[in-house]
């Protein structure tokens, strides 16, 4: 069941709120908290309800492991956890992949039949690794199992995340306040909901249809000319982004329906000046589990400046592996950590070179930081163009299927396959896509991002610790104006349902 689905939006959701509020009113807490439950298993049931077990024997087994390691710190208890949880993730997503690279290598001729994916297993996975660790730490209090249950399987966030932590979540499942019928929590649900429903249905869709082709072509080995290859890269670069932004504002707005605030897991990403700042942006709760259960134990930036680069390349070297199980995944992950071992090489010269020209006198501070200050625009618009393009050459790998298909977009992109500046000749670039390229840019580049339009409201939980800035000509009210304004927004999302896509996320 998708949440751009006719029956998800007019079934589903409308009955899973009524009888979660008409229960909740009535004082029981504890059986509306069981209803919602009840609700998610049945809404990743309609996936495939084969793999409802699956999820099911998750949950009460991480639950009781948890339980034992807050009690106990068995460090072999911990282990034989982490290595349960990640078995599981590995055969049903990689069994495949590791037996045809043996078979490559050596000749050989396994066969495997072919592993149906679990829907959420990485997500779910990760979440509940992440429960263990901490129980083993003892930052875990004795949670009912009730509440870990609905810690696993909210639906608004089990399929594509975010992933949560228990200490954002299960306080908020705590509360007995939550059941409670709340204006202001329908309004901002629905309207960050329908915002992420429009991004989805009507921006990410509609380029779609000009970016698929041009893959596609890629796959079948045909070449590409220069626009061809730009203009399928930049198109996939604005559907992903529309896409994962929708669903993010999608997850928020539902999880707001029912009074948890979830925490913020997309934040304008195009707009980042670095590398650096476009994982604090992107898929923000993914980086955040890399950064903290990954990175930081292998040692993070507290040895050498060597050891430094190598844990950001393995972390993010996972982290391709984690999105799919291929080599264009890997290499994804790869050059993404070689792009922040180069920006984080890049601040070490600037910063070293700026404190000798100080102190040799050849620069004032008074006058570095005027100049800062009055190039700051400029800089920051020429790094944000930068950054978006090498994210958008590495976009090239995490799209294509295979390495070669792949190869064909980059030789088109430095204009190996042709250079041809007539829409006449070009069959797969037209005027139609360059508007849509345009308009998706000025959105990206200039709007605001939804949780700047309602910050005030507290949208999300601020995942790592900065501040949402709110820009002044441009805010939300609970008003008659804005209500009109996202009606017509929702009218047309839910009228440009004519055809069903899953979001990209979901096949992670």
């Amino acid at each position: 069941m998708l949440f751009n689905s006719h029956i998800f939006i007019f079934l589903f959701l409308p009955i899973t709120m009524l009888g979660f509020l008409v229960i909740g009113n009535r004082g029981y807490y504890r059986i509306a908290l069981a209803w919602l439950i009840v609700a998610s298993l049945f809404f990743y049931a309609w996936w495939n309800p084969v793999y409802l077990s699956l999820l099911i024997l998750s949950i009460l087994c991480n639950y009781t492991l948890g339980q034992w390691l807050n009690k106990n710190r068995s460090k072999i208890l911990l282990v034989l956890g982490i290595s349960a949880n990640l078995a599981l993730l590995g055969y049903y997503k990689y069994a495949n992949f590791f037996v045809d690279n043996i078979n490559y290598l050596f000749g050989n001729s396994y066969h495997l039949e072919t592993i149906l994916l679990p829907l959420a297993i990485s997500f779910f996975t990760f979440q509940q690794v992440a429960y263990l660790v901490d129980s083993y730490r003892g930052e875990t209090q004795h949670y009912q199992f009730l509440h870990y249950g609905l810690f696993v399987t909210f639906f608004p966030q089990l399929i594509a995340g975010p992933i949560v932590y228990h200490r954002e979540m299960l306080p908020q499942f705590t509360n007995t306040a939550l059941s409670r019928y709340s204006s202001d929590n329908i309004s901002i649900g629905l309207t960050i909901f329908f915002i992420g429903l429009f991004k989805k249905v009507v921006l990410a869709d509609n380029i779609a249809l000009y970016t698929t082709p041009v893959f596609e072509a890629a796959e079948q080995g045909i070449a590409l000319s220069f626009l061809e290859a730009w203009g399928g890269i930049l198109g996939y670069t604005l559907q992903l982004y529309f896409d994962f932004s929708g669903y993010s504002d999608m997850a928020v707005g539902l999880a707001r329906l029912f009074g948890i605030v979830l925490p913020m897991n997309f934040y304008s990403p195009y707009k980042s000046i670095n590398i650096i700042e476009f994982w604090h942006r992107w898929h923000i709760t993914l980086s955040r589990f890399l950064r903290d259960y990954l990175y930081i134990p292998l040692g993070g930036n507290r040895k050498s400046t060597y050891r430094r680069f190598f844990n950001l390349i393995i972390t993010l070297f996972l982290g391709g592996l984690w999105h799919g199980a291929g080599w264009t995944f890997v290499l994804w992950g790869l050059l993404h950590g070689f792009y922040l071992v180069i920006n984080h090489l890049w601040q070490q010269i600037c910063n070293r070179l700026k404190i000798l020209l100080i102190r040799w006198r050849f620069l004032k501070v008074e006058t570095y930081q005027h100049k800062t200050q009055r190039s700051n625009i400029w800089v920051q618009g020429i790094s944000i163009f930068f950054t978006f393009l090498a994210v958008a050459v590495a976009w090239v790998l995490f799209r294509a299927e295979s390495l070669e298909g792949a190869m064909i977009v980059y030789k088109g992109m430095i204009g190996m396959q042709g250079i041809v500046f007539t829409f006449s000749e070009m069959p797969l670039f037209s005027e139609m896509q360059l508007a849509w390229l345009i308009v998706l840019l000025v959105i990206v580049w200039i709007m605001p991002n939804t949780y700047q339009l309602m910050r005030q409201f507290n949208p999300v939980l601020l995942t790592y610790k900065s501040r949402i800035i709110q820009p002044h000509w441009l805010q939300w009210q609970p008003t008659r104006r804005w209500a009109a304004a996202y009606a017509i927004m929702a009218a047309i999302a839910i009228l440009s349902l004519t055809r069903i896509s899953e979001f990209l996320y979901f096949q992670f």
